[in-house]
């Protein structure tokens, strides 16, 4: 049996840098709380949790007074650099690089369309952190798009600004957009395309993965929304797609008849569990 795990898996940059980020301060062997999950994988959590990580919810964090607290990849609104400076918590901000951007060009685009009575549309998944962050940057006045009937919010009548969540699908996204423009004939539609490069160039990549092996263990978080984007993407082009968050979700019996099984995850997925999931699976079969 021979067991590949995909090359393009694994953390992107933003996880990676905010990690390292993170390990490196909890050596200074001081407390360091983290406001929500530093990633969407529950095994990374516990893992850094054991290093001695505190994570805590927005609920906790109104109440911390000088303390230390990590931003991680997703970013924060405004508002919550404003509550840690009014309560002397000292930030380690670990935003990812691109959401950073997007933050400053969703205010500097909200700020733009307030001269015009124009309105700020993000395409995203209402509630995750990002979307929170950017919905922040224009003073909780942006509209957030999931899907066609979500559209029903917008004001046709006034300019419109669009962006996207950072970790969406490019199709999906420019099909909200052509929707858009086609309710919206009689004022502007400014665009800007925040899709990360990293994340489209994984979906691109991983069809081609997943033809190339017999089944695939799909290694990912069940609340990571590039996990679940990229698993989608994985089974439409091999039926035989698993979704599995660690080595007790294997179902032995369905794989076993396999000659190549792919490992592969989400930019979420640690490269320490996708190997762990190819360890489990050799001693499994070794033989075979």
């Amino acid at each position: 049996m021979q067991i590949t795990i995909d090359k393009q898996a694994g953390f992107c940059f933003g996880v990676v840098s905010a990690i390292d980020t993170l390990e490196k301060e909890l050596k200074k062997n001081e407390t360091l709380y983290c406001l929500g999950d530093i990633v969407h994988n529950n095994k990374e959590v516990e893992r850094l949790e054991k290093l001695g990580l505190k994570t805590i919810n927005k609920a906790e964090f109104e109440d911390l007074k000088d303390s230390r607290v990590m931003i991680r990849a997703h970013g924060e609104p405004p508002q919550t650099y404003i509550k840690a400076k009014k309560n002397n918590i000292e930030i380690i901000d670990a935003t990812c690089p691109m959401v950073l951007k997007l933050q400053k060009d969703v205010r500097r685009g909200y700020e733009q369309m307030k001269k015009i009575n124009g309105q700020i549309i993000i395409f995203g998944k209402k509630g995750h952190a990002e979307v929170v962050g950017l919905v922040g940057q224009t003073e909780n006045n942006a509209i957030v798009v999931s899907n066609e009937a979500d559209l029903e919010q917008i004001d046709f009548s006034r300019p419109l600004h669009i962006f996207s969540q950072t970790t969406k699908n490019r199709e999906d996204y420019q099909k909200i957009i052509s929707l858009i423009r086609q309710k919206h004939l009689t004022k502007e539609v400014f665009v800007t395309d925040s899709i990360c490069k990293k994340v489209s160039l994984r979906a691109k990549n991983i069809g081609d993965f997943a033809k190339s092996v017999g089944c695939v263990l799909f290694v990912s978080g069940k609340d990571s929304s590039n996990g679940n984007y990229l698993f989608n993407l994985c089974i439409k082009e091999n039926k035989n797609t698993f979704f599995i968050s660690d080595t007790k979700d294997i179902d032995l019996d369905k794989i076993k008849h396999f000659d190549h099984i792919g490992i592969s995850g989400a930019t979420s997925t640690p490269m320490w569990l996708m190997k762990k999931v190819e360890d489990y699976v050799y001693r499994q079969f070794k033989d075979k």
